[in-house]
């Protein structure tokens, strides 16, 4: 393959590719990069992967649209995604975050119009139905973010403020998707004891809507769904058969992440942040809560009773916190001498907040099963703040190609690259990347497909791959002979 050397209308070297797999650039359809790819500008985590889109403002929460108080009080709650880094913050639309990233990033960046935000911005955090203008106004919001560019909408139904959306407002909000184009990607109500009607929900709703779905990380976690993966996909196959153009993805790993805040029950975020810590220094609200989460199962742990071995901090905003990371919540209990409910509850006041989880609650053969479906793309829901961050966010594609493809045979390395590349494109709508063509953009990778492996590990998770050789961004090299180049040829890439 021949190349074009940055800034020069020359041609570039030789690259001698013998033995190694040429393939369009992985697509991440599930990133929490929004922040990463305005100030980090190797970011290496993806660009080492051979990732050269990323599809940000998911699961309902964003930086945009925002007013300068959605924004401020975004940047308080999704820190445990995406860290506070220093930044003007000056965009408020959709349109003008894209802007930043036309500036140059590592790789290209699409974006979804965050439901969440959205109503945010017209009813603040109120667990209550929106009225009628405020439906308006929540569709008026969503359709600019679309007209901005952005891919579709994406929704948090356990995460404040989403949360208390009924489906009605999601189908009424929807009605600016069906008309300026894109489509719904929900995280929906329940991955947990409901998980096969969670996954029902989004199908009603997209079919209500008259919109194509792509459902957020397709994971069916909990001890309790163990080989349940073929109900989940057994509806979605139905609602296929009748016409419904439905995708997902997910991530091959066991263990969820979140930031620690969502595990608590929903009725406890109404009010923002001073109100909830009012409430966790009540001890009759504390008895509450940790009585919902332990005995009942809180809608913020997707209806299933606390198991706090499966919680690992992964990150903390604040430095004395730090002893934390690693630990799970019982064996901070065990330090403090205290129940495991009150040290979660102590934690999440201590770092106001801002703590990173990591949840262990995976089952392999579901994992195998949604990756082996006809509509699975590969995303990421790589969260990159903090000390130990779950894995995925530096190793995804390379063990999805690594240990899946080559070692276990779950897929053929065909099947694999495209559920990495031309099916994601086709979601997106994008008929110049996701193929290698002539005339499409030069998105490339080329990997050596005996020994691209990931090698970060949840003790040590913020590990470069091996086996990618040679990375392309809108043709100009991000990685060459395993190393990060200095460029930034990334751009936005905007629904058309």
């Amino acid at each position: 393959m021949r190349i074009l050397e940055p800034g020069s209308a020359a041609e570039g070297e030789d690259l001698d590719v013998t033995g190694m797999i040429v393939a369009p650039g992985f697509i991440d359809m599930h990133a929490h990069s929004d922040l990463a790819v305005l100030s980090d500008a190797e970011h290496v985590s993806k660009v080492a992967q051979g990732i050269t889109l990323e599809v940000v403002g998911q699961d309902g929460l964003g930086y945009a649209p925002v007013s300068d108080d959605v924004m401020a009080v975004t940047r308080e709650q999704i820190a445990g995604w995406n860290g506070k880094p220093d930044l003007d913050y000056a965009w408020r639309s959709i349109a003008q975050y894209l802007a930043e990233v036309d500036k140059g990033c590592a790789v290209n960046v699409a974006v979804l119009v965050p439901h969440g935000t959205v109503r945010m911005n017209v009813m603040g955090t109120q667990a209550r139905p929106a009225t009628v203008d405020e439906l308006e106004q929540i569709r008026a919001l969503v359709a600019e973010g679309l007209m901005d560019g952005a891919m579709g909408m994406s929704t948090g139904l356990t995460y404040t403020p989403g949360m208390y959306a009924s489906d009605e407002e999601l189908v009424h909000a929807l009605g600016a998707v069906r008309q300026i184009g894109g489509y719904y990607c929900p995280h929906h109500r329940n991955y947990g004891a409901e998980v096969v009607e969670g996954y029902v929900d989004c199908i009603e709703i997209s079919r209500r809507a008259q919109v194509p779905l792509h459902l957020a990380h397709c994971h069916i976690n909990f001890p309790q769904n163990k080989g349940r993966a073929s109900e989940v996909l057994s509806a979605l196959d139905r609602a296929m058969a009748d016409g419904l153009d439905i995708t997902l993805d997910a991530y091959p790993y066991l263990a969820g992440a979140t930031y620690l805040a969502a595990l608590l029950p929903s009725w406890v975020h109404e009010g923002g942040t001073d109100a909830l810590t009012g409430l966790l220094n009540d001890p009759a609200a504390r008895v509450r809560i940790l009585h919902e989460i332990e005995v009942e199962g809180s809608d913020g742990h997707h209806g299933v009773p606390m198991d706090w071995e499966t919680i690992v901090i992964a990150s903390t905003q604040n430095p004395r916190n730090a002893y934390a990371v690693g630990k799970t919540i019982d064996e901070l209990a065990a330090e403090a001498g205290v129940p495991a409910g009150d040290a979660f509850l102590n934690l999440l006041l201590a770092d106001k907040f801002g703590a990173g989880c990591l949840v262990q609650v995976g089952n392999e053969e579901n994992v195998r099963s949604v990756m082996r479906h006809k509509a699975h793309t590969v995303g990421s829901d790589g969260i990159l703040v903090g000390e130990k961050p779950h894995p995925r966010g530096w190793g995804t594609f390379p063990r999805f190609l690594g240990h899946y493809v080559r070692e276990l045979g779950v897929l053929t390395l065909e099947e694999a690259v495209l559920h990495a590349t031309s099916r994601p494109a086709r979601r997106l709508g994008l008929t110049d990347r996701g193929v290698v063509a002539e005339g499409n953009w030069a998105d490339l990778v080329v990997f050596d497909p005996e020994r691209i492996a990931s090698l970060a590990t949840y003790d040590s998770p913020k590990v470069a791959p091996e086996g990618v050789h040679h990375v392309f961004v809108n043709g100009v090299a991000t990685i060459e002979r395993g190393a990060r180049t200095a460029a930034v040829p990334g751009r936005a890439v905007r629904r058309r």
